[in-house]
């Protein structure tokens, strides 16, 4: 009698690093290399403490084509984690602080401005760290940009900004609401779950010290696909590499700033 097979499933970290070209960047199938999506990649890798290759290699040679705040944002934190960010682009970094703590032109890159120079080991200001906790929204949740809507991303990017505290309290509660009876987390009310909106809310959780929400895990795991990769959601498998570099930090437990060395 033979015995039942066992299907092995690739490792997240292998897939990824399977879409590396020669140059250090990373791709999506039949796609080109862009700093944002290797930036990505990158912490993945790290967060899952697997190489990079020459990430950073690529990165520092394409940082002429970050264009938005947030792109320079990411690239430091990228940087920062694969072998230190450049100089030219904490300068640039440094540029985007306005004297109200507002980092860039939004609330988001305000807290991808806080996570890069912690990322970075440079400090924050005071005031950027008031100007983002005075923008959190009744709900608990914070948006994109002021006055906007909430959404679960960008709240759980704010916690791990903004570390443990009452703001954090009332961002988890906002971010409870999100859950579906399938574990996973919705981007914002009335969508369903979804992958990266439930890893970043898992890494919410152990940013602000509090254990990952109960099922969460369990509906990544639903979700990997026998290549390591992972789908969007249950109805949709689009854009593998950027879905499972979202991931990996989550099935980790390591959000961000990551703790490196």
């Amino acid at each position: 009698m033979l015995a039942a097979a066992t299907v092995v499933l690739a490792s997240p970290a292998a897939f990824l690093q399977g879409r590396q070209g020669t140059d250090g960047g990373f791709a999506e199938p039949g796609g080109t290399a862009t700093p944002g999506l290797t930036a990505w990649a990158a912490i993945g890798l790290t967060a899952a403490g697997t190489p990079t290759g020459r990430a950073h290699d690529f990165l520092v040679a394409h940082e002429a084509e970050l264009a938005s705040a947030t792109d320079v944002e990411l690239a430091v934190v990228a940087e920062a984690v694969t072998g230190g960010a450049s100089l030219a682009l904490l300068a640039r970094l440094r540029a985007l602080v306005q004297p109200t703590g507002r980092i860039g032109p939004a609330l988001n890159s305000t807290i991808w401005g806080i996570l890069a120079l912690r990322q970075a080991g440079r400090d924050v200001p005071a005031e950027s760290v008031r100007y983002l906790t005075a923008h959190q929204s009744r709900s608990g949740g914070f948006a994109w940009v002021e006055g906007g809507a909430s959404d679960s991303n960008t709240t759980a990017a704010a916690v791990e900004a903004l570390g443990r505290g009452l703001a954090a309290t009332r961002a988890l509660a906002y971010l409870r609401r999100l859950q579906g009876r399938d574990g996973g987390f919705a981007l914002s009310q009335g969508r369903g779950s979804d992958a990266q909106s439930t890893a970043w809310a898992i890494q919410a959780f152990l940013a602000a010290g509090r254990q990952a929400p109960r099922g969460a895990t369990a509906y990544l795991a639903r979700l990997r696909r026998p290549d390591g990769s992972y789908r969007y959601s249950s109805a949709y498998a689009t854009t593998p590499v950027w879905v499972t570099a979202q991931v990996l930090p989550a099935l980790a437990g390591r959000p961000l700033p990551l703790r490196t060395g």
